[in-house]
């Protein structure tokens, strides 16, 4: 069993997304996808505040951890103008005191700290040094070429969901690593090698993910919707 001492939980945010402008910080739901998935974590039953750290660079966001009481990594402007490069993205690897890294993903409203504080524990308690969230699917899949990926399911003269084996996808979600990983550009595992990355199945909906205008105006409706069936 692993000693929540040495999970840090990271939230990393910028400010210069592209397909989405500005969308850590424009107004959700009264507030904005960064302070709401912070004061999220405050609310964790598992997390010790002084373990989440929220990843950095421009001055509206550290305002917002500060507010917060949240503690800051001062992320570097090349950081958080980088897409391609592991170590540079999370440069943190090899500065922070933790054994472990938990990332939160801050475009995620609908993702619940119940989720995120059943991930946590089962991570805590699992041997697995690695854990993943996924979506669990029944469909079929062809690649860039035509080719049929999915198994065929035997017997079936024709497409059936019900019958098709079941496949993952990635959640985009929730991630665990040993923080060492990084340093030789690998995070989580071997993605490549069979077992290599422990999957961690989750809900569909927790899991929608704004990457596009639509998705955060649809994730606006959804989220203001929960919060009025819980009142």
């Amino acid at each position: 069993m692993k000693d929540i001492k040495d999970i840090a939980v990271i939230v990393q945010a910028r400010v210069n997304s592209q397909r989405v402008l500005n969308k850590m910080l424009r107004p959700f739901a009264d507030t904005n996808l960064f302070e709401l998935t912070l004061n999220k974590l405050l609310n964790s039953k598992v997390i010790p505040q002084q373990n989440v750290i929220a990843s950095v660079y421009e001055d509206e966001l550290k305002q917002i951890a500060d507010k917060l009481n949240i503690n800051t990594y001062n992320r570097s402007y090349e950081s958080a103008n980088n897409d391609n490069s592991l170590q540079k993205i999370y440069e943190w690897h090899d500065k922070l005191p933790f054994k472990y890294v938990i990332k939160v993903n801050g475009c995620s409203p609908l993702l619940k700290i119940e989720t995120i504080d059943k991930f946590i524990q089962h991570f805590i308690e699992q041997e697995e040094e690695n854990l993943f969230g996924v979506i669990e699917t029944k469909d079929y899949y062809w690649n860039k070429e035509g080719r049929l990926v999915t198994p065929w399911p035997e017997d079936q003269t024709l497409m059936n969901t019900k019958a098709v084996e079941i496949t993952y996808k990635a959640a985009h979600v929730l991630y665990a690593s040993r923080m060492d990983l990084i340093k030789d550009n690998k995070f989580m595992g071997d993605f490549q090698k069979e077992g290599g990355i422990k999957l961690y199945p989750m809900d569909e909906l927790e899991c929608f993910d704004i990457d596009y205008e639509w998705q955060f105006n649809t994730a606006e409706l959804l989220y203001n919707g929960r919060s009025k069936r819980r009142k």
